[in-house]
C-alpha cells in the first residue's frame, strides 16, 4: 500500500495487538511502537528462572468474559485452560472467602444461617437512614452494615486508593458485593480461564503476521503521524500531548517479590483487610497455572500507592480532580486528525482484558468500514468523559 498507507500502532498490549492484526490482515502494513522491552503490555507473563513458575510479572490478569466472539478470539491464539478465580481475605486474625458469601456470613457472625435466614439478617444490618448513598463508605453500610463493611471493605479499599473511604464516589462499590449461598466464584461470568501458555505468547501469535513490525525500547512522539495514515494510540492521553496541561490521576502497584519450597499460602489471592498490614494482598502465581506442577513458588506482596512520572500507571483515579483536567485533554485529542486514542490509558477507563478486547475489535472494523466509505475515523470510539 506504500508508505502513506502505513499505520501506526502505539503500545503493543492487547489493543494494540489485535487492531493491529485485524488490519495487517486487511493488507495495511503496521509499525508497531512500545516504550518496553517486551511485547504484552501489564499482562506481560514469563517463567521464573529459578522455579519454572509462569509469572504475571505486573500482578495477576484472569480472563473472564460473557463475550462469545472474544473467548472464540483469544482461543485461536492460545489454548485457555479452565481456572476459577476464588480469592480469600485475611481479617482480624482469620481467613474468610470472598467475595463476601453465606459461608463468610455464617462463619463471621458464628451462624448456621439459611440462604433467607442470612438475607434477612444483613438487611437487619443494614443502615437504612441512608437513603442516598453518595460515597463509598455510605455504600458500603447501607447496604451490608458497620461490621460487614469494617472488617471487609474498609482497610482494603483505604490502602488501594490511598484515601479514606469517605472521599470515595458511591458508585466504586456498584451493586451489594454480597451472595446469599455458597459460590466462591469471585467473577459470574460463562467463560473463565487462563492462557496455557501464558499472555505474552498469546499476543506474540497475534503479532505474528509478515505485516505487522513490532519497534521495542522505542517511545513514538506525535511529530511522528504525519509520516502514517493514521495512528492507533495506547499509551497515556496525556503522555500524547506530553503531559502538557499536567498529569492525569493513577494508582501504580509495587510488588516485593518473594520465593518459597513448597506451597505458601494454599491459594492464588490471600487479602489483607486489616489496615494494619501495609499490603493489600499477596498473589501466588503457581496458582494461576494449575494444571502445572512446580515444588517452588513465586509470590508478590502488593502495595498501591499514587503512581508518580517514572511509574508505571495500573488504574485511572477519575475524581473530581482528574475529570475536569480529563475533559481538557479530551477536548484537545478532538481537534486532532488521524489519530485514535484506544485502550486503557488511551480513553482512561477502568477496562478488563475482554472489553479491551471487544473495543479493539470493533476499532479496527469501523476503520476498515470507514476507509471502504470515504469516511473519516473518530477520535474516541468511546468518550472518556
Amino acid at each position: 500500500m506504500g508508505a502513506n498507507g502505513k499505520i501506526a500502532v502505539v503500545g503493543a498490549g492487547l489493543s494494540g495487538a489485535v487492531i493491529g492484526r485485524e488490519l495487517a490482515q486487511a493488507g495495511y502494513q503496521i509499525e508497531v511502537f512500545d516504550s518496553r522491552n517486551h511485547i504484552a503490555g501489564n499482562c506481560h507473563t514469563e517463567r521464573d528462572k529459578e522455579t519454572g513458575v509462569m509469572v504475571h510479572v505486573y500482578g495477576p490478569h484472569i480472563f473472564h468474559t460473557d463475550d462469545t466472539e472474544v473467548w472464540e478470539y483469544v482461543n485461536a491464539f492460545q489454548t485457555f485452560m479452565p481456572y476459577k478465580n476464588r480469592v480469600k481475605t485475611t481479617s482480624k486474625g482469620q481467613v474468610y472467602s470472598l467475595p463476601v458469601n453465606l459461608h463468610t456470613i455464617n462463619q463471621f457472625f458464628g451462624k448456621t444461617f439459611r440462604p433467607d435466614e442470612a438475607r434477612a439478617f444483613i438487611d437487619e444490618q443494614a443502615d437504612k437512614t441512608i437513603e442516598d448513598p453518595k460515597t463509598f463508605e455510605e455504600q458500603a453500610l447501607r447496604f451490608v452494615g458497620g461490621d460487614l463493611y469494617e472488617a471487609f471493605f474498609k482497610g482494603y479499599t483505604q490502602k488501594q486508593w490511598g484515601c479514606s473511604p469517605t472521599d470515595l464516589p458511591a458508585s466504586i462499590l456498584k451493586r451489594l458485593p454480597v451472595r446469599f449461598n455458597y459460590d466462591d466464584n469471585y467473577f459470574f461470568h460463562k467463560y473463565q480461564g487462563m492462557p496455557e501458555n501464558g499472555y505474552t505468547a498469546m499476543i506474540e501469535r497475534i503479532f505474528d503476521h509478515p505485516n505487522i513490525t513490532v519497534n521495542l525500547e522505542t517511545h513514538f512522539h506525535r511529530s511522528q503521524s504525519e509520516n502514517f495514515a493514521h495512528v492507533f494510540y495506547s499509551g497515556p492521553l496525556d503522555g500524547y500531548f506530553n503531559y502538557e496541561l499536567g498529569r492525569l490521576g493513577y494508582r501504580t502497584l509495587d510488588f516485593e517479590r518473594f520465593t518459597y519450597q513448597g506451597d505458601y499460602q494454599g491459594c492464588a489471592v490471600m487479602n489483607y483487610g486489616d489496615v494494619s498490614v501495609p499490603h493489600t494482598r499477596v498473589t501466588e502465581h503457581k496458582h494461576f497455572s494449575p494444571w502445572e506442577e512446580h515444588a517452588g513458588t513465586v509470590c508478590y506482596r502488593e502495595f498501591s500507592r499514587v503512581c508518580g512520572p517514572d511509574d508505571i500507571p495500573y488504574y485511572p483515579i477519575r475524581l473530581v480532580e482528574e475529570k475536569e483536567q480529563l475533559a481538557q485533554y479530551v477536548s484537545r485529542a478532538e481537534r486532532e486528525t488521524a489519530v485514535t486514542f484506544v485502550g486503557r490509558l488511551g480513553t482512561y477507563r477502568y477496562l478488563d482484558m475482554d472489553v479491551t478486547i471487544r473495543e479493539a475489535l470493533d476499532t479496527s472494523r469501523l476503520y476498515l468500514s470507514k476507509k471502504a466509505a470515504g469516511g473519516v475515523m473518530p477520535v474516541f470510539l468511546h468518550s472518556p468523559v
